[in-house]
């Protein structure tokens, strides 16, 4: 059976009703079946329901996505039941069906879905879906254009490959908590699960990748990506200062390791963040605070660098008698980038935060009303001289459990053929 691409029919909410208005985003007609759990594969396919894509989530009979269970914090529903808000950040614009994955009649529903999707998405060990009796090569036979995205910990093959991932291991494995913390002796996770976060979106971009080549071909593609492979390929010029300059780097705090001065500077009420990040912006910082540029030993970046403590303390010596306010003042006239230190609550509250789509209201069935951290990508057509946004309109919320379970079914016996 050949692609069936979404349609205002196919379209349900809890209800079981036609739901055009937030049917849109650029891979609108894109049918996603979603067979992850925890983070990774849910983050990707979160993006891809933000981008449009119509997403299924098949979860486990009574207990679902292990994430329902990742608390405190939990939420209490109106039905009494406590939610989890773990899962609720990684799981909206998305339908849920229980399938026993074990049973005759999970495996029929599941083969019927994988022959209407162009994407399934998957983040089990390796060899389990082999297990399941869907292998790549029996996806494949039931849908010629399906995109396959598996995401694992350490990759599929190599010495360790099939090895189990979870994120704050895989940053340790990846040098990650080695560049983080206050100093060598202090290696500290990154405070988000950066390690599942990238290896979603890195699984988005392959996906995209392979519905685009899929345009040119006809044919379908399977996108490997782990949580390993993820974060190697963000150290950067950490990386470089490895394989070309022959160092190791370690943690050295809120500091950067090749531009100074650039971190996080103490005042009298606090501390603000601050990027000079080259000689003509040092001697406009300079200029600003009554100091003198040519002072010995920090006259150039690399000197800086190399003289970071007494640059840092250099800094924070100027900046004693002022506030954060005050401070911000001063470096924005003198064209210095600096910034404040928020925590999340700030953050949410804050304006431009807002103004961006970076928090998104949607309407749970048991908790009402309820306000998400929104998708990073906007849309816009050029029409004239003015821009119009063109994304989705509205976001659903993160479903219960089987939420869409009759439905599914319902839509499935409805489009057979």
């Amino acid at each position: 059976m050949t692609t069936t691409l979404r349609d205002a029919a196919s379209v349900a909410d809890s209800s079981g009703e036609a739901d055009t208005a937030d049917a849109q985003g650029p891979v609108h007609g894109i049918l996603v079946v979603d067979l992850s759990r925890a983070l990774a594969g849910p983050h990707a396919g979160q993006m891809l329901g933000d981008l449009g894509a119509r997403v299924i989530k098949i979860e486990a009979p009574g207990s679902g996505d292990d994430t329902r269970s990742w608390g405190p914090p939990f939420v209490e529903g109106y039905d009494g039941e406590q939610y989890s808000s773990y899962f609720l950040s990684c799981n909206r614009n998305k339908e849920s069906i229980a399938l026993d994955l074990k049973s005759a009649d999970g495996v029929q529903t599941l083969r019927e879905l994988v022959q209407r999707a162009d994407v399934l998405i998957e983040n089990f060990r390796t060899g389990v879906m082999d297990r399941l009796g869907f292998s790549t090569r029996e996806l494949a036979a039931l849908n010629p254009r399906l995109i396959q995205l598996s995401i694992t910990g350490f990759g599929h093959d190599g010495p360790e490959g099939g090895r189990p991932g979870y994120d704050q291991i895989v940053q340790g494995e990846a040098g990650i908590m080695s560049l983080t913390g206050a100093g060598p002796d202090d290696q500290q996770r990154v405070g988000t699960p950066i390690a599942d976060v990238l290896g979603g979106i890195h699984g988005v971009v392959g996906v995209l990748a392979a519905l685009y080549e899929r345009e040119q071909t006809g044919h379908g593609r399977v996108v490997r990506t782990s949580l390993l492979s993820s974060l190697v390929g963000i150290h950067a010029f950490q990386g470089t200062r490895v394989t070309v300059a022959g160092e190791t780097p370690t943690a050295q705090g809120n500091h950067h390791p090749s531009i100074a001065p650039y971190g996080l500077f103490h005042c009298a009420d606090g501390a603000v963040q601050m990027s000079v990040a080259n000689d003509r912006l040092w001697r406009s910082f300079c200029e600003a605070f009554d100091l003198d540029p040519d002072t010995e030993g920090l006259q150039s970046n690399a000197e800086r660098v190399a003289h970071r403590a007494t640059t840092i303390a250099f800094v924070e010596q100027a900046f004693q008698g002022h506030s954060v306010e005050t401070l911000l003042r001063s470096l924005t006239e003198a064209g210095v980038p600096a910034g404040r230190v928020r925590n999340l609550a700030q953050v949410y509250e804050w304006e431009q935060v807002h103004a961006q789509g970076l928090v998104v209201e949607v309407d749970h069935q048991q908790l009402g009303n309820i306000r998400l951290p929104g998708p990073a990508i906007r849309f816009f057509d050029v029409n004239e001289d003015r821009e119009t946004e063109r994304a989705r309109a509205l976001h659903s919320a993160p479903p219960t459990l089987d939420e869409h379970g009759a439905a599914i079914r319902e839509w499935l016996a409805a489009s057979e053929g």
